[in-house]
């Protein structure tokens, strides 16, 4: 019969996290306050109770393995958790989420740029009305590759503001709901007489949408031949005259004038946007609290 596993303990959870974020034992040990070789022997020790290599030693320093990035991820949702524990506690104690000034903390949150230009802002004013002790932190990430889903996997957010697929479905692990369902429109020089046979332009984050499908059926979109950084750059180029876009809801609600916005129909794509959260995140009255805000969004 095989082995029991030991557990880790907080203190070599964060040891092996230090590791993983400095890319060395030195590093980490400077980070930590403690000696080289503490560093390392906790990480020995870590990897015989996990029964995995979690780190590739080597002159470039220690390179996480795919079982070394999955304990990262672990360790700063199990650290996560011990932070928020005191605050969850007191609110409780308190009275629940609805007593006002009884929970305190930050609340760290994910969100792509037209989102947290204009989806959280009310969400969050509304949450600072009720929960005056909660400071949210909010960090712009590209929905390129894992994007914000892909932090708050790894533990780096509590919960992310992310363009959601539902032929994809979320990330294992994750779970999360459908805040804002908002249409894509043709977006093309203000006054132009046949903005359809201007170029297409597109930003990087707009590459993996599953409006392709759609996209793919118009005859009439040609191949994007500019590609900019963000949706902001691509409003600006267009209003210059510089090409056609078609873009979602939030990303226009920067249009100016020079700009001209035709809807695509009840048959045009569609995006939705949603939030996403780890199951153990869902449970803290924080999250649940904010949750609440974002659903009170009109679109």
């Amino acid at each position: 019969m095989a082995a029991r596993q030991a557990e880790l303990a907080p203190h070599e959870l964060r040891i092996l996290l230090a590791v993983a974020e400095t890319g060395g034992f030195s590093a980490a040990a400077a980070r930590l306050g403690l000696t080289q070789s503490a560093v390392s022997h906790s990480v020995r020790g870590s990897e015989a109770k996990v029964g995995a290599v979690l780190f590739e030693r080597g002159r470039a320093g220690a390179v996480p393995t795919a079982a070394g990035e999955r304990a990262a991820a672990l360790a700063r949702r199990i650290l996560r958790l011990y932070e928020v524990l005191g605050s969850e506690v007191r609110a409780a104690a308190a009275g629940g989420p609805g007593a006002d000034g009884a929970l305190r903390g930050v609340l760290r949150i994910a969100a792509f740029r037209s989102a947290a230009l204009h989806l959280l802002p009310p969400a969050l004013e509304r949450l600072a009305a009720r929960h005056p002790g909660i400071r949210a932190e909010v960090r712009v990430v590209r929905e390129v590759g894992e994007g914000t889903a892909g932090e708050v996997a790894a533990g780096r957010a509590d919960l992310g503001i992310a363009t959601l697929d539902p032929a994809a479905g979320l990330p294992p692990g994750l779970l999360g709901g459908v805040l804002v369902q908002e249409a894509y429109a043709l977006v093309h020089p203000a006054g132009h007489a046949d903005p359809k046979s201007l170029p297409l332009l597109d930003w990087d984050e707009n590459c993996g949408s599953y409006t392709r499908e759609w996209w793919r059926s118009q005859d009439w979109i040609p191949p994007a031949t500019v590609k900019a950084e963000d949706d902001g750059m691509v409003l600006t180029m267009v209003g210059r005259g510089l090409g056609m876009a078609i873009m979602p809801e939030l990303s226009l609600r920067e249009a100016g004038e020079t700009v001209a916005v035709t809807g695509l129909g009840p048959s045009g794509p569609v995006r939705n946007v949603g939030y996403v959260t780890t199951p153990e995140s869902s449970s803290t009255v924080a999250v649940r609290a904010l949750i609440r805000e974002l659903r009170q969004q009109k679109g």
